[in-house]
């Protein structure tokens, strides 16, 4: 009986230790590169909101600066004392609006806890830096206040610091328009809706909405892309980084509504 010859066994194949550092080094970079992305994509939404920030800096500090002057010139106890209530009470509204600029434009990693989406909004609003009355719009928040999600607090301000951005600037040029923010329970998820009632995104550009670069807005004289999708592209990555959705409907001449789907906290266990 001939003997069988001995089964060929494939050499095992192992990664030279030298390529197996660069990789782990090249990994590291790409990871210090996506941080840095993420923050120039929050310090974007920033720069577009600037106007308005400096904009409401600037009403702040003139009284400040008009009382201070006549309490000068005057030498008025009384005066003098109205001056420093007034700068007090406006510093202290400055400093409130820096820290929620600086908060707004921290790049952290993900923290997910139990998020009160209430309050979330409010935040969100507030760093906006500016009353949107004075543009003609109205705010309904109709969110519960006992409505929480598992999420990280920032990211989630962030996103939707973003949406109402977008929404401001949809509805500002007509200096009328509707805001309006709802809040559900829906089984084992919780859905955020953020609705404006502004000139609404074409169909065509529906599609692309959340990818990089993409705008929907017009370009500025020079004719140039304003580039100004990085804020959604952003909004997609932090609510997938929370563990959730986000999808967009709109309508010309009707509105805008975003729709984020994110879990609920009984999930944290799981």
């Amino acid at each position: 009986m001939l003997k069988q010859p001995p089964a060929r066994t494939r050499p095992t194949e192992s990664v030279p230790a030298g390529v197996e550092t660069h990789l782990a080094n090249l990994e590291t970079q790409l990871e210090l590169l996506r941080t840095r992305v993420r923050q120039a994509q929050q310090l974007a939404s920033l720069g577009t909101a600037a106007a308005t920030i400096a904009h409401e800096v600037n009403n702040l500090l003139t009284p400040i600066l008009s009382y201070a002057q006549a309490a000068l010139d005057e030498g008025d106890v009384e005066l003098q004392r109205k001056a420093l209530t007034v700068t007090i009470k406006n510093v202290r509204m400055l400093v409130a609006m820096s820290d929620r600029v600086l908060q707004i434009s921290a790049a952290k990693p993900a923290c997910l806890q139990s998020v009160s989406v209430r309050t979330t909004v409010q935040d969100a609003i507030e760093s906006l830096c500016r009353d949107l009355t004075k543009d003609g719009i109205t705010l309904s928040n109709k969110v519960d206040e006992a409505l929480t999600a598992w999420a990280d607090p920032l990211q989630l301000q962030q996103v939707l610091f973003n949406l109402f951005l977008n929404a401001r600037e949809a509805m500002a040029s007509s200096h009328s328009g509707r805001l309006t923010v709802t809040g559900k329970r829906d089984g084992d998820r919780v859905v955020i809706e953020v609705k404006d009632t502004g000139k609404g995104i074409p169909p065509d550009l529906l599609p692309h909405i959340f990818d990089p670069l993409n705008s929907s807005k017009s370009t500025d004289r020079t004719s140039r892309d304003r580039c100004k999708g990085l804020g959604l592209a952003l909004c997609r990555d932090l609510v997938e980084e929370n563990h959730g959705t986000i999808t967009v409907t709109s309508e010309i001449g009707a509105g805008t509504t975003f729709r984020i789907v994110l879990p609920t906290d009984d999930q944290s266990t799981g």
